[in-house]
């Protein structure tokens, strides 16, 4: 194309506080965020090679004015939850006459919007196709516009995203995209919306490609493979896992792996064999409601053509940790529902428990639904378990938040946490280095709980960190210790999986009370 030399600044604005956001353990590990932006990675990798591209993630550190001047282009992405950020950036920019770019989630969804906001170009569709586009108008110097194409890319097209722009070692993990789009249509969703109902793959050795980017970056421990369902072709997860388990083997096992799936996960003990074969530790689980009628409601059929309540407690005993995330206020929902989603999860054992209100993301089926039924308000959407509902619920929303922080409370009350972390791992079956499987248990003795050998300055303050907490400071000592030493009886190799719980827990219980502090207006 001939392109000219040009500065490119690509922004990530800051997320506010979330159920994700480990504060404490970041600071004791010495961390800044949970993971990079893979969306601007990959933007990265498809700019013409005569353009420099600068990273700047507001999470790790703000947007300085050096950066600014030196840019050329400004390119923010952006979630829901970032569109404050994004709005401040493009008008510090803009300030300065720089060419302003948004694209990224929240501005498909919302593209007037943004326009409006004073961005320059909004780009709307897979960066595969409207990247060339915004390229070739900068170059013939177009003043701005949206640029939108609804086509999906074949994941051949996907270039290996620039890991080079990070530094590896500020953040929790590192991620990967192994596919796009969902097979499921449940009616609050926006992913069919952003990737289609049909799911695209990379090949393995694809795959395995991008890993080994990230093996050379010299980058060791876990890794998020982001696909909003793992196992939604279980056929094609179980090749993608036959060609990653030699993969970790042949380099020490660098990485473990979390990722999302659906619950029919559960019904298939092959694949959570190969996926802790894999290296696989932690699983998200959109459970949604214990409550057939919900989720018949909202169309999340898969989770009722399974067994809910089975299939949850034999993904956990077959050695994968569940992460479940509940929603409340559905239309059908009838009042107790909190109460039924700790009684859920306490029956079904999940360590790690996000109790949400249900928002209508623009352009999904409910948003869709709620608009023509005149419901929608005008609230900002933005973090489930923090965000105001933007829509006149069923129920008064009142008794749904009042029911969502008692499950907050319940569910991260510091006794209740312990005693299901400890029977969720009295029931998880032990490693393989521990029942002696085969060949594979020369190589995982190597590594730690989740399957990678550990930092030892890191664990060693976290375990301080914990000790502290639970075994001296606590009220809760005694039970800590009795405990510490049945699980080191019944499941040693299990301990340290049971004690990173224990703090993650221990983070999350400080993240009620910022759930507490929103609902406060409306309770009042």
């Amino acid at each position: 194309m001939g392109n000219a030399a040009r500065n490119i600044l690509l922004v990530n604005p800051a997320l506010p506080r979330s159920f994700w956001s480990f504060q404490e353990i970041m600071r004791v590990t010495g961390k800044k965020a949970l993971l990079p932006s893979l969306g601007l990675l990959t933007v990265a990798a498809l700019l013409p090679v005569s353009w420099t591209a600068r990273l700047c993630d507001c999470n790790v550190r703000p947007v300085s004015e050096e950066d600014l001047e030196w840019a050329d282009v400004v390119m923010i992405s952006a979630m829901l939850v970032q569109r404050d950020g994004l709005f401040e950036c493009a008008q510090r920019a803009k300030r300065l006459g720089k060419i302003v770019v948004a694209g990224g989630p929240y501005v498909t969804s919302a593209s007037r919007e943004v326009q409006d906001a004073g961005c320059d170009f909004v780009v709307v569709g897979e960066g595969e196709y409207t990247i060339p586009l915004l390229v070739r108008a900068i170059e013939e110097g177009r003043p701005g516009g949206i640029l939108s194409v609804e086509e999906k890319t074949s994941m051949d097209h996907v270039p290996l995203p620039r890991f080079d722009l990070v530094d590896p070692g500020v953040y929790d993990a590192m991620p990967v995209q192994t596919s796009r789009g969902c097979p499921f249509a449940c009616e609050f969703c926006d992913v069919i919306n952003l990737f289609g109902r049909v799911p695209r793959y990379k090949s393995v050795s694809r795959v395995l490609a991008e890993l080994s980017a990230i093996f050379d970056t010299g980058y060791r421990g876990a890794v998020f493979i982001t696909d909003d369902n793992f196992i939604g072709n279980p056929r094609r997860a179980e090749e993608l896992l036959r060609g990653l388990i030699p993969w970790n083997r042949e380099r020490g096992e660098p990485f473990w792996y979390i990722t999302q799936a659906s619950v029919n996960l559960g019904s298939s003990p092959e694949l959570i064999d190969l996926m802790t074969g894999a290296n696989f530790g932690y699983v998200f689980v959109g459970i949604e409601s214990p409550d057939v009628d919900v989720l018949a409601g909202t169309h999340k059929y898969q989770n009722i053509r399974h067994p809910l309540l089975e299939s949850i407690r034999a993904i956990g005993s077959g050695g994968l940790t569940v992460i479940g995330s509940f929603i409340l206020g559905f239309d059908n929902e009838e009042k107790g529902a909190g109460g039924r989603i700790v009684a859920f999860a306490e029956a079904a054992g999940i360590p790690l428990v996000m109790v949400n209100t249900l928002q209508a993301v623009p352009q999904t089926e409910l948003w869709r639904r709620l608009r023509d039924e005149g419901r929608l308000v005008d609230a900002d959407v933005g973090d489930m378990a923090t965000g105001v509902m933007n829509f006149v619920p069923t129920r008064p929303v009142k008794d749904i938040l009042t029911e969502q922080i008692a499950a907050w409370d319940s569910l991260y009350d510091v006794s209740r946490h312990m005693d299901r972390v400890l029977r969720g791992i009295l029931a998880m079956r032990p490693t393989r280095s521990a029942s002696g499987a085969g060949e594979k248990a020369a190589s995982l003795k190597r590594k730690s709980s989740h399957g990678v050998r550990s930092n030892p300055a890191a664990e060693l303050r976290l375990l301080a960190r914990l000790v502290w907490r639970f075994g001296i400071a606590s009220r809760h000592r005694g039970q800590f210790w009795r405990q510490f030493f049945l699980v080191a009886r019944r499941n040693p190799s299990r301990w340290r999986r049971y004690l990173t719980l224990l703090v993650m827990g221990d983070d999350i219980l400080s993240f009620t009370a910022v759930i507490r502090e929103r609902a406060a207006p409306s309770l009042r």
